[in-house]
């Protein structure tokens, strides 16, 4: 049985395979002909970042969606605890009251894991087909690679400061060289670049309300848990996927600050950076933010909805407005409630002559 799920995983993974490795050996070639040397070490350095890119703008209207999410998420942490306070001793209720407050909010918890778990597979097949051009380049995974061995077998001689693209930090042999070296920059890079893209997050983009709870907690954890487990998991990982790690998450922090710069969340620093902008070009920064909102937009009128007997009620003498209400065109009744409101707003009842005299 397990040997069936095997082979089914690799089946799904093989179109996986069969893209990433095409990808590589296109940049590849189109870097060859620009004049690089197709065995450098930078050729299919330049290949793997350039892959990163294809991956990383597919990936962009979910990058948003993610970053909104998470942002989203933080903002009703408020409104979350006055429920746990609420329910918190009926569980039942609080989820019931939760998942209302998440739909009437329009927040998806699980819009924020998408991205991730979609990027997972590509990052996973190009793990594996860098790590089979490694241990096996005789046997690679990827079509393109299987019908032409010899870029196999450049990949896995490739060399970028005197290390492979398909050694990886551990076993250590014949002392701490080059590959070690190389190796602990780019993990250390990455590292550096995952917590201060984290950090932006939660120093810029989130209201200070939204930097206590148990949601803020874990945020806070996992500020410091993912970085120590790239750390970890980088040892064991090829330079080739370092580097495509390193390029994506160099992506991300640019990616989200220009997302934070241009659209900040309500509250927080960041927003109010936006806002002095905003006034110093001559705009109105409440303005854009209720048209971002949906706010500047009319509400839909009813089909039998005739904005010209509203004026005219409007702009007729208070003897004759109920007159006028009562024989609307509305067969349900929708005009008149409208015509109604408008002229209650326009001409409020007055008090009588005795009572004014009385006061």
């Amino acid at each position: 049985m397990w040997d069936d799920f095997l082979g089914l995983l690799s089946s799904m993974m093989t179109p996986l395979y069969w893209a990433v490795s095409g990808i590589l050996v296109g940049f590849h070639s189109v870097l060859t002909s620009l004049g690089m040397g197709a065995d450098w070490g930078l050729t299919w350095a330049l290949s793997i970042m350039l892959l990163t890119v294809v991956i990383r703008t597919a990936l962009i209207p979910l990058f948003v969606r993610q970053i909104n999410s998470s942002r989203n998420m933080q903002l009703i942490q408020p409104k979350v605890k006055e429920l746990n306070e609420k329910y918190g001793h009926d569980r039942e209720r609080l989820g019931q009251e939760t998942m209302k407050l998440y739909k009437d909010e329009g927040v998806n918890p699980m819009a924020s894991c998408l991205p991730l778990l979609l990027q997972m597979p590509i990052f996973l097949a190009l793990f594996y087909v860098l790590n089979s051009v490694s241990r096996t380049p005789d046997a690679p995974l990827g079509y393109f690679f299987q019908s032409n061995p010899e870029l196999a077998m450049s990949l896995h001689n490739a060399t970028i400061f005197g290390a492979q693209l398909s050694s990886t930090f551990l076993p250590i042999e014949g002392g701490f060289g080059a590959t070690q070296w190389v190796t602990a920059t780019l993990v250390v890079l990455m590292t550096v670049v995952l917590f201060f893209t984290q950090l932006q997050l939660m120093r810029k983009n989130m209201p200070p309300e939204a930097l206590t709870g148990q949601m803020a907690q874990q945020q806070k954890m996992m500020l410091y848990i993912f970085p120590f487990m790239y750390l970890f998991m980088g040892v064991n990982i090829p330079i080739g996927v370092l580097i495509y790690w390193l390029t994506t998450n160099l992506w991300t922090m640019g990616q989200q600050y220009i997302l934070i710069h241009n659209n900040p969340a309500p509250g927080t620093p960041a927003y109010v950076d936006w806002e002095e902008r905003m006034r110093a070009k001559g705009k109105d920064p409440e303005a854009i933010a209720a048209q971002r909102r949906g706010a500047a937009r009319k509400r839909p009128e009813p089909a039998n909805y005739d904005p010209t007997k509203v004026a005219r009620q409007g702009a007729s003498s208070s003897g004759t407005t109920s007159s006028s209400a009562a024989s609307g065109d509305g067969a349900d009744g929708s005009e008149p409630a409208v015509q109604r409101q408008v002229i209650q707003r326009q001409q409020p009842k007055k008090n009588s002559r005795a009572a004014r005299k009385q006061s």
